[in-house]
């Protein structure tokens, strides 16, 4: 599978490709100086300069069968990661973003990490609990997880908005995945996207100006790789959505904030198909 990590300007509706390689990596997330993107592979962590030079892994102690869920905190000084080398199954824990050794959130699993609170003092994060799939904050420090979806259908995704009033998930509740928010203390349940597709990983921009969506076909349920997908960019209440492009990819195009942070690029994977 080749794997190309690329940037996509909203306003000139430009890409250029960052990085090529035959390897399989995810879900690029974007440097608070704006200087390079974090992707992962073969269960590690790599920092990638947006020169087209090599990537350059980043220690992850311990932790080295990382999934595609992990980003940095609003100052920039932390990398969450989800990983399941210490339980085998996957669980999120906190290190320096220069790299070190990883300090565990919460003993709650599997948990998969999805976005922070805009101070930085809080995760949210996809929990499956008895084979539900639920919303979920937690304080940096541990402690008591708050439960904010109560097995409404499948709820994975969430991201927070840019002012922390709104976390975005997607959810099956409706019996087709699609866009909603939550208010972090769980009320104002609000359904953004009415859509024909299937709707996932929500990404509010940075400016608070646009929702970034990844959609599948409307018959596929769960988030599968190499698929014909299309990222459709809207308001932060659904209005004015527009396809900006289609392409090959699905699980690791974006399942994680991808936004620069000035909030006029994003960063994804497009994958190649097999010959």
């Amino acid at each position: 599978m080749r794997s190309s990590v690329e940037i996509h300007d909203i306003a000139t509706g430009e890409t250029r490709v960052v990085w090529q390689t035959d390897r399989l990596v995810e879900a690029p997330n974007w440097s608070r100086d704006g200087s390079h993107l974090i992707i992962n592979g073969d269960g590690r962590l790599y920092r990638l300069g947006l020169d087209g030079s090599e990537p350059v892994e980043i220690d992850t102690g311990f932790a080295t069968l990382c999934n595609n869920d992990h980003g940095l905190s609003p100052d920039g000084t932390t990398i969450a990661i989800s990983d399941k080398t210490e339980f085998g199954k996957s669980a999120i824990y906190l290190l320096p973003a220069e790299g070190g050794t990883p300090r565990l959130v919460t003993r709650n699993l599997p948990s998969y990490w999805h976005g922070w609170s805009p101070d930085g003092n809080t995760v949210t994060y996809c929990g499956i609990r008895d084979q539900v799939f639920d919303i979920y904050t937690i304080s940096v420090d541990g402690g008591e997880e708050r439960r904010l979806t109560h097995g409404e259908g499948r709820n994975d995704g969430p991201d927070w908005s840019a002012d922390g009033e709104w976390i975005y998930f997607n959810s099956s509740r409706t019996g087709q995945m699609q866009i909603w928010r939550i208010r972090p203390d769980g009320s104002d349940v609000t359904r953004i996207t009415d859509s024909p597709y299937g709707d996932w990983f929500p990404h509010p921009s940075p400016d608070g100006k646009h929702l970034l969506v990844l959609s599948y076909d409307g018959d596929v349920f769960d988030h599968p790789r190499d698929l014909d997908v299309r990222l459709r960019l809207m308001d932060l209440d659904g209005g004015n959505a527009r396809i900006l492009f289609e392409l090959f990819g699905g699980q690791g195009t974006i399942n994680v904030p991808n936004w620069a942070p000035t909030g006029d690029r994003f960063a994804f994977v497009r994958y190649e198909r097999e010959s």
